[in-house]
């Protein structure tokens, strides 16, 4: 059975061994991905003086089988609170084992407790496994949308 707990500062070397997982399996896709959120990033902007990020891990038999991360926004067109899945990974050995699901939920059950009415994520395009799991769970992608960035530094 999949249990989900709260992500802790202590959870750095495995949330880090699993980023590197994910980011060899983007890289696979084609992605350009770099380990930027390292150990220390990890520490600083999730359990610093002002979090910017909170989140889950799922667990059975004592192995973690995945993370998922995630942040408040609010989106001003709809008049409400929101909140963006930042990350969501569950290592391939385990996935089809509602692991995913359970994360999303846990989400879900969080972002609705702190006011939110909707959660956003964005998906890379060619992860196709991705896109079959979001609509499975129901989610729909927003046609007339696409992210955008701007570097600061």
């Amino acid at each position: 059975m999949t249990a989900i707990r709260p992500l802790t500062a202590a959870d750095v070397d495995v949330v880090q061994e699993m980023v590197l997982e994910f980011g060899a399996y983007l890289t696979g896709l084609g992605d350009r991905w770099r380990h930027n959120f390292t150990g220390e990033r990890y520490l600083a902007d999730g359990f610093g003086p002002h979090p910017a990020f909170r989140g889950f891990i799922a667990e059975a038999d004592g192995q973690v089988l995945g993370y998922l991360l995630m942040a408040p926004n609010y989106d001003i067109d709809q008049g409400m609170r929101i909140e963006i899945v930042i990350d969501l990974w569950v290592r391939p050995k385990v996935r089809r084992s509602g692991a995913g699901r359970a994360l999303m939920n846990a989400a879900a059950a969080a972002a609705k407790a702190s006011g939110a009415r909707q959660l956003l994520w964005a998906v890379y395009r060619p992860n196709k496994l991705a896109l079959d799991f979001y609509r499975r769970i129901g989610g729909r992608l927003i046609e007339d949308l696409d992210w955008m960035s701007l570097n600061l530094d």
